[in-house]
């Protein structure tokens, strides 16, 4: 198994790991390549993403999060995980909207497919440590010179700088080491570390680079340069701590009428309401959840350009 020391607000903050953690930014931002020729990526109003293909290489929540809200809003996202990998208790939830395929990125074969696939993607959203995806070729020069104009956007456990820079981690080990645990302990009185529920780091990163996302392609279709974009679990565990207290006012969950039923592999689902609101904009899919490793590792045409205006 997986452990991390639980470490108080005041231990964190005085660790070399917290000290790095705190000097860096929220979201590091760096100006990409410039992009080639004209977009084939054509927003409309009611779909600001039909078209747009996101390459993902996330796990688990965080990112997964991420680039299902880009899906939500009508994105090509195709999911690509390495064989025997499987995450059977979140898959109903994490693959809503994308398309999953598997690619042994180890082979050689398997290196150069993956690199196919980024020359033809807009969007790469990746979750893996500082250094994994150079080892196969893929570092940020690479992957900025194979797809100029590329949107790269990533996340790690605990920050990009400092002695835990390549550390593997995940959310409830996150909280542990950041005092997050502690907090919640002294707040429930107990002995016994309390972290914050549903992930709320994992949650929150995702959502967090998925508005890092719109904004860098925004910024895309204004100079024509891609950007990269990374924050971690820590940075922004260090940013809702920093929001202090707040009081329980209200229910924590409340009575929600269900959407249609959904057919999914394990069974019939129902959708709970998108995280936020844009007028005149559905955020919903073409497709439900489905197993990982279910489809090709292609991109699918893109749609001609829609009438709608933009």
């Amino acid at each position: 198994g997986c452990a991390a020391a639980m470490r108080s607000r005041e231990q964190w903050l005085e660790h070399p790991q917290g000290v790095a953690v705190a000097a860096e930014p929220l979201l590091e931002w760096h100006d990409g390549t410039r992009a080639e020729g004209v977009s084939a990526w054509h927003p409309t109003v009611s779909r600001p993403l039909e078209g747009l293909r996101v390459l993902d290489l996330t796990r688990v929540i965080a990112g997964p999060v991420a680039t299902r809200f880009l899906a939500m809003l009508g994105a090509d996202v195709l999911r690509i995980d390495p064989p025997g990998w499987e995450e059977d208790a979140l898959l109903p939830n994490m693959t809503l909207g994308k398309r999953m395929a598997r690619i042994d990125a180890k082979r050689l074969d398997g290196a150069a497919r993956l690199k196919d696939l980024l020359a033809g993607a807009d969007v790469v959203v990746h979750g893996y440590r500082d250094g994994a995806l150079a080892s196969i070729g893929l570092d940020a020069q690479s992957r900025a010179t194979i797809r100029p104009g590329l949107v790269d956007v990533s996340l790690d456990a605990y920050g990009f700088t400092g002695p835990w820079a390549s550390r593997r981690g995940f959310d409830s080990l996150v909280q542990m080491s950041s005092g997050i645990a502690q907090i919640g302990a002294d707040w429930a009185g107990d002995d016994k570390p309390t972290p914050l529920p549903v992930q709320a780091l994992d949650h929150t990163t995702g959502y967090l680079l998925a508005a890092a996302t719109l904004r860098a392609l925004t910024m895309l279709r204004v100079d024509g340069l891609g950007r990269s974009v990374r924050t971690s679990l820590a940075r922004v565990g260090e940013t809702l701590v920093r929001g202090g207290p707040l009081p329980i006012d209200g229910p924590l969950v409340g009575r929600i009428e269900p959407s249609v039923p959904l057919l999914t592999p394990w069974g019939e689902a129902r959708m709970l309401p998108a995280a936020l609101e844009v007028q005149g904009v559905p955020f919903e899919t073409a497709f439900g959840p489905a197993p990982l490793g279910s489809g090709e590792p292609v991109w699918r045409d893109r749609p001609s350009r829609a009438s709608e205006p933009t």
